[in-house]
């Protein structure tokens, strides 16, 4: 079955759309439609879900279908139901536990049924949320059965999801690299399937926001083919984080090079140390970029750029790449000050180590991504003849 490939950005822009279609075709009376989100294992399906969540303020419940042993703890329990009847011909549905109390309202039994209680994930819950069934095809087959209804309508028996909430899957791809349970075709045409990818910028941005060090930010920039099904970015962020407190990596070069062992393999390792020992995790800081003098941050660049036969295309577009996605996370939690734009104006215009197309793309990265914050950028004319070539 054919689906869509995209990125967390990408995909966080097409699960909006979703959700408001979703809001719209239920105000037709119509069901919303499933999402399922199929990629790798550590690639964020799960964390992307939950962070739009956060953001559109919606109510989230996760449910690791994989490690639910009673059936009852997705569908809710069975329960014995009693419809009764007033002498008005009022019927209502009711458990055994409201007899007393009905028949005391003048309501009697006129018939039963076996139905099923609202599980508790749901109880209490109001309009508007996420139901994500993590990990769907590793999940036992009587609970991917069981879920068919509630994906189709919305409901299960007795109970159903309060209005504006909207079901989203997670699973890992059936190639042969995992395990998991093939879906027949009456599975997959109950959702939509879009395939999640790796994207090397998209991580860095990522990881520029969650305050990964910044020295592994540029490993994977410049390395980014290290990725792969065996080691991926979760993966690879345990071992970021597990050497993020040394602080002289090339003090530590044998301690280093065991963890990436136990967390990410021998081959990952050893391209690190490589990296290490040729000096990449000294490169300047972004931080260093916008705060430290003018003449020296740009002799710096010179001599680690370089130019003509010895110029670092890689390393210009690192630091290019970290120097935006740094200067966009400062200004999404702080004010951005005269010196700052000042800073960022003579970097796009005047500083040689960076190619023309570079400079480009920082000005239109850094307008696009937050024009209130770098619109005082277009107040150098320079700037502003760059950006309407």
């Amino acid at each position: 079955m054919s689906q869509v490939k995209l990125n967390i950005e990408e995909l966080k822009d097409f699960l909006k759309y979703m959700i408001d279609n979703n809001q719209h075709i239920q105000n037709d009376g119509k069901v919303p439609v499933a999402i399922n989100i199929e990629g790798d294992a550590g690639l964020g399906k799960t964390s992307a879900i939950m962070q739009l969540g956060s953001e559109l303020n919606m109510q989230v419940v996760k449910l690791n279908l994989s490690q639910l042993e009673e059936l009852g703890d997705l569908v809710g329990f069975p329960i014995k139901e009693f419809q009764v009847k007033n002498n008005e011909g009022k019927t209502l549905w009711i458990t055994e536990s409201e007899i007393s109390t009905a028949n005391q309202k003048g309501y009697r039994v006129v018939s039963k049924r076996m139905s099923h209680a609202a599980p508790e994930w749901i109880q209490g819950k109001s309009e508007g949320g996420f139901l994500i069934l993590d990990d769907y095809t590793r999940a036992d087959h009587r609970f991917m059965q069981a879920t068919m209804e509630i994906l189709d309508r919305q409901e299960y028996v007795s109970w159903r999801l309060p209005k504006n909430w909207h079901v989203i899957l997670t699973t890992n791809p059936d190639n042969g690299d995992y395990n998991v349970t093939s879906l027949d075709v009456a599975q997959k045409t109950r959702f939509i399937s879009v395939e999640l990818k790796y994207e090397v910028n998209v991580w860095a941005k990522w990881a520029e926001n969650m305050g990964i060090d910044g020295r592994c930010i540029n490993f994977m920039l410049m390395h980014p083919e290290v990725v792969t099904q065996r080691v991926n970015p979760r993966s690879i962020t345990t071992f970021f984080n597990s050497i993020s407190s040394i602080k002289e990596f090339n003090s530590q070069l044998p301690l280093i090079q065991n963890i990436a062992e136990g967390s990410v393999g021998e081959e990952f390792g050893m391209m690190f140390t490589m990296f290490i020992n040729n000096k990449l995790d000294k490169i300047i800081t972004p931080e260093e970029i916008l705060t430290k003098p003018e003449k020296e941050v740009f002799d710096n660049l010179f001599s680690t750029i370089g130019k003509d036969d010895t110029y670092r295309a890689d390393i210009a577009s690192v630091i290019s790449t970290r120097l935006v996605n740094h200067s966009l996370v400062y200004a999404s939690k702080n004010p951005v000050s005269d010196a700052m734009i000042d800073r960022l104006s003579k970097l796009i215009t005047e500083c040689s180590s960076f190619t023309d197309d570079l400079r480009y793309v920082m000005l239109k990265d850094l307008l696009n991504q937050n024009k209130v914050k770098f619109s005082k950028l277009m107040l150098n004319t320079k700037v502003m003849t760059m950006a309407t070539k």
